[in-house]
């Protein structure tokens, strides 16, 4: 069986930009909620069987403890904060398994739903649904992948390294001296994506780059420069990783089956109503009959 992770906020955030608003009789916006439920459809009227969707439950996690310019819920909009809540109780109407995340985030979820499933001998492939770059540190081999839904690319392990350079296992040091503007961190001051592919491909990780420049037997240009910079921020650079670098324990997949869609919950249908999407529960219903639910 194939499995779909998909990140829940990321799906949120790209329907509140790309609809039109829609406003309920309680002065409620819901148009991005109402745009995830129909895409979480399509899904399994695409054929996906099993899914489980992770959400932050709040945008702040333990990672803005260890860096101020952390992504954070500042500078959101306040209709689009407010649907946070009514998206995950409108997926777990409509039968999806949400994993709402608080002290950690839906993509510590993601990774640890994928290295959970990725070691059950029933599961064929993994996609994690995302293209946040961090996801790519899950891909291994062609059973776990990174689907970008908007896009249809798929990102294998080779896609992977044709992209950035390097190999998943070294996609948080890369990002630590590269920096990931969506997360609000900067990585090191010089280093670029050429620079930081250069040198994890040939020494993988951050304690095996030579510190002397001169012994940088990668093309590099300015490395002499470069290396006096990791050196003098070795400890921004760690923490960069520590931050860029996802728990694989945040949450447990005791049993895929768990996540098989068996039809939506009997509340979907008041759920759909206060979000002024009644033809969702029949769409979901249409679904489910097809399945023999």
């Amino acid at each position: 069986m194939r499995v779909h992770l998909v990140d829940g906020t990321y799906e949120l955030f790209r329907y509140y930009f790309a609809l039109p608003s829609h406003v309920t009789a309680s002065a409620q916006e819901v148009a991005a909620v109402r745009g995830v439920v129909g895409s979480l459809l399509g899904l399994l009227e695409e054929g996906a069987t099993h899914v489980g969707v992770a959400t932050d439950h709040v945008i702040e996690s333990y990672r803005n403890d260890l860096w101020p310019g952390y992504k954070s819920s500042a500078g959101v909009p306040a209709d689009l904060l407010s649907q946070f809540p009514i998206l995950e109780e409108a997926l777990q109407a409509a039968g999806f398994v949400v994993w709402p995340m608080v002290e950690l985030e839906a993509d510590d979820a993601l990774a640890a739903a994928a290295a959970d499933l990725a070691a059950d001998p029933r599961v064929e492939q993994v996609l994690i649904c995302t293209p946040d770059k961090d996801l790519a540190q899950c891909v291994s081999g062609q059973r776990v992948v990174q689907l970008d839904r908007r896009r249809g690319i798929v990102l294998d392990e080779a896609a992977v390294v044709a992209k950035f350079g390097v190999p998943p296992a070294s996609i948080p040091d890369y990002l630590a001296l590269v920096g990931d503007s969506a997360d609000g961190f900067p990585g090191l001051p010089g280093f670029g994506a050429k620079s930081a592919a250069a040198l994890l491909a040939r020494w993988g990780h951050l304690e095996a780059i030579p510190a002397d420049g001169a012994a940088w037997d990668a093309n590099v240009r300015g490395a002499t420069k470069l290396a006096a910079t990791l050196r003098e921020r070795w400890a921004d650079a760690l923490l960069f990783r520590r931050i860029a670098t996802l728990e694989r324990d945040a949450i447990t997949v005791d049993d895929v089956e768990a996540l098989r869609w068996r039809g939506p919950r009997d509340e979907f249908a008041s759920v759909a109503r206060r979000i002024d999407a009644e033809s969702l529960v029949a769409r979901a219903l249409r679904i489910a009959a097809a399945r023999g639910g």
